[in-house]
């Protein structure tokens, strides 16, 4: 009895210790769960713990009835309680571990994998007292989470990886083999024989494959084997084009007699808007109405034009096709490519005439640039001077009204409007070219005359030409972008080969006039000071010293000069644009001879001259570096003509020469064409010092590390 009553007591202090606590994991039971724990928690209050338990004294003296007369009663409640405490730690520690697996646990792959329902069972089971399951339950889960992001990571950098490898691909292994496939390498070509009659062969410069890289073609002449020849002729005549990556020949066309001059750029737009029945063309000249529908189907690419002594042939650029013909008589001048006259939407040309019996009858023809046929007649002038023939040139004033140069050892100009008016007896369509400028009409003699008296010089003119940087003779473009600068520029005018003048276009005013010996090729306009104005540079020849000088722009002064030993040599130079801004200069001529004070006259010192062929050396001159020059190549041919090509991808140009080479026996020597990279040719070129002055004070003299640095940095653009 002592003992039943002691474990009471006992149990009532542990109870009122314990129960009495706010256990937080309890509360998140289910609504039966909180019920029961109600019960249990007030469970004390039903025994020993309820406010009418016995007192101390009590327990002292006496039991209570309970105590007495309830051994088994007693009993019970111990066990009970003992069965409670158990429950309360095991739903505690199964809480704390639910707890602990929920930090683990993605709702998004719950509910993806059926998550929800296994969550609910294992709450479930934690109802019974076993928590072992659900974390069981979990570890499986959490592999089946990371394999699947293990294998999203793998989905999406393996595609990202193989896109870099691509990319990478691209940027520099595809770059690379194009570079080779795109670089121009040094190709020479023997193509027919030299012919005497014309001073050099007809060259000209232009895309016709397609490839941006612009192709040569060349008039050629080849020897027949025929022991009897027809008419006493055993020469064939031809137009060649030649690829300008590989000189590989694209197509050739067979001609009459010895092409002149080769020009390519004339567009004919594939589906323009059709001319109106009745339109002014058709009503005009009603036999060219058969050609206007097919004749822009066969011109799919740009048109060339041939130009012989007595026949103007139209070949597709692409093909070499004959597109039309029209027979002249005494072609002396190459074609000038006039505005619309006729409403057709493709550039008119223009032509000159020169009797061979009347030196003094100077003709101009307007010809249609889409049939070939004439517009009107021969428009005739009467000059009485003689001399070289001068232009044709077109040249828009700052009015817009059209004049076309001309002349025979002097420079006369006569409005568009006045030709076309005499050839047609009309006036033309568009109202620009109706146009006069007052400030060039003032400029006549009498007003009876329709000439402009432009050179005002006594002695004759040998040459005309634009002033615009780069432009080079054997290009000959026919397309209006090429020659919308050359038309609106002023003009640089060599006058008995001893005088050098610019004249400004606005009044045909010499505005700087300079006195320079022996100038027999044209001059060559490029940017050497980088003041935005064409400098001039020109070459003298006398007394085998060829002299290169170069004259600014603006105002004539000298800006750089330099003698050589060279035999004479008519050939004009070349200037192409650097990315830099400034032009380098290309010309032909010996070695540079030492700079001497004092020496008014210079001559040819004894045995400079062998008895052997002259080595004639390519020389490269860029302000930069005044005193030195880059020599490209030497060669024992004659050079008859030359021209530079662009490369603007490469960044990078190509000089096309035309030579003559000597045979053995009596036979007329070769023509042979050659090709060469300029950043090649500067790559392995030779510098050349010219005389320095051993001044203390003057510049560093440049070494020769830094020299080649800079040269093989060098590019080129259009």
């Amino acid at each position: 009895m002592a003992a039943a009553l002691s474990r009471a007591i006992k149990l009532t202090g542990k109870k009122g210790s314990e129960l009495g606590e706010y256990d937080p994991l309890t509360q998140a039971d289910s609504d039966d769960e909180s019920e029961e724990d109600d019960l249990v928690l007030n469970y004390p209050r039903n025994g020993l713990g309820r406010g009418n338990c016995a007192s101390s004294s009590d327990l002292k003296g006496g039991r209570t009835p309970r105590l007495v007369g309830g051994k088994d009663e007693a009993e019970e409640e111990e066990e009970e309680e003992d069965e409670w405490r158990e429950h309360t730690r095991r739903k505690s520690w199964q809480e704390s571990e639910k707890m602990k697996g929920m930090q683990y646990w993605n709702p998004r792959e719950a509910d993806r994998d059926g998550g929800g329902d296994n969550r609910g069972e294992t709450v479930g089971s934690g109802g019974s007292g076993m928590g072992s399951p659900g974390a069981a339950s979990a570890d499986p889960d959490r592999r089946k989470a990371r394999t699947r992001s293990v294998m999203r990571a793998s989905f999406f950098l393996v595609p990202l990886v193989c896109a870099m490898m691509l990319v990478l691909l691209c940027a520099f292994l595809v770059p690379c083999q194009k570079g080779e496939l795109d670089k121009r390498p040094q190709w020479e070509r023997e193509m027919g024989d030299v012919v005497a009659v014309t001073p050099s062969p007809a060259l000209a410069l232009w895309d016709v494959d397609g490839d941006s890289i612009e192709d040569v073609l060349l008039g050629v002449t080849d020897r027949t084997n025929d022991t009897q020849p027809s008419l006493g002729n055993n020469k064939v005549y031809s137009v060649v084009a030649l690829s300008a990556v590989s000189g590989q020949v694209l197509w050739r066309r067979v001609l009459r007699e010895s092409a002149m001059y080769i020009q390519c750029g004339l567009q004919y737009e594939a589906h323009p808007v059709p001319l109106p029945a009745g339109g002014a063309a058709l009503r005009a000249y009603p036999q060219t109405a058969p050609l206007l529908s097919g004749q822009r189907e066969q011109a799919s690419g740009p048109v060339c034009l041939l130009i012989g002594k007595t026949v103007l042939t139209a070949v597709n650029g692409t093909t070499g096709k004959k597109l039309w013909s029209v027979a002249l008589e005494n072609i002396e001048s190459q074609a000038v490519p006039l505005p619309d006259l006729q409403g057709d939407t493709v550039p008119d040309l223009l032509i000159a005439t020169l009797a061979v019996d009347e030196a003094s009858d100077l003709k101009l023809i307007l010809l249609s640039g889409l049939t070939g046929a004439k517009l009107g007649h021969p428009v005739p002038f009467n000059l009485t001077e003689q001399g070289r023939l001068i232009g044709p040139l077109l040249h828009e004033t700052q009015q817009g009204a059209y004049y076309i140069l001309f002349g025979l050892g002097t420079v006369e100009a006569v409005s568009l409007r006045d030709i076309y008016v005499r050839a047609t007896g009309k006036m033309p369509l568009s109202h620009s070219l109706r146009l006069k400028d007052p400030g060039w009409e003032k400029l006549k003699k009498t007003n009876s005359s329709s000439l402009i008296h432009i050179s005002r010089d006594t002695e004759q003119v040998d040459f005309l030409l634009p002033l615009v940087a780069g432009l080079c003779n054997n290009h000959n473009s026919l397309d209006a972008v090429s020659n919308l600068n050359a038309s609106r520029s002023d003009w640089v005018m060599v006058s008995g080969a001893n005088k050098l003048s610019v004249l400004r276009e606005r009044d045909a005013h010499a505005e700087w006039t300079v006195n320079a010996s022996a100038m027999h090729s044209r001059p060559t306009p490029g940017h050497f000071n980088g003041d935005g104005i064409p400098d001039v540079l020109v070459q003298q020849s006398g007394d085998g010293i060829r002299k290169v000088q170069v004259f600014n722009g603006p105002n004539g002064c000298g800006l750089w000069a330099a003698q050589f030993i060279c035999p004479s040599l008519k050939l004009e130079g070349s200037s192409i644009a650097t990315t830099s801004g400034v032009s380098a200069f290309l010309f032909w001529a010996g070695d540079p001879l030492k700079t001497t004070k004092n020496v008014t006259k210079t001559t040819v010192p004894p045995g400079v001259t062998p008895a052997g062929p002259f080595i004639r050396k390519l020389y490269l001159l860029h302000p930069t570096y005044p005193t030195i020059l880059m020599q490209l190549a030497s060669t024992t041919d004659t050079i008859l003509s030359a021209a530079v090509s662009y490369e603007e991808q490469q960044k990078d140009a190509s000089y096309i020469t035309v030579s003559s080479r000597p045979t053995s026996d009596s036979e007329p020597g070769a023509q042979v064409v050659k090709s060469m990279s300029l950043r090649a040719a500067v790559a392995g070129g030779q510098i050349v010092r010219l005389g320095e002055g051993g001044k203390a004070s003057g510049p560093v003299r440049p070494g020769v590390f830094e020299i080649n640095k800079f040269f093989r940095r060098l590019s080129f653009k259009h």
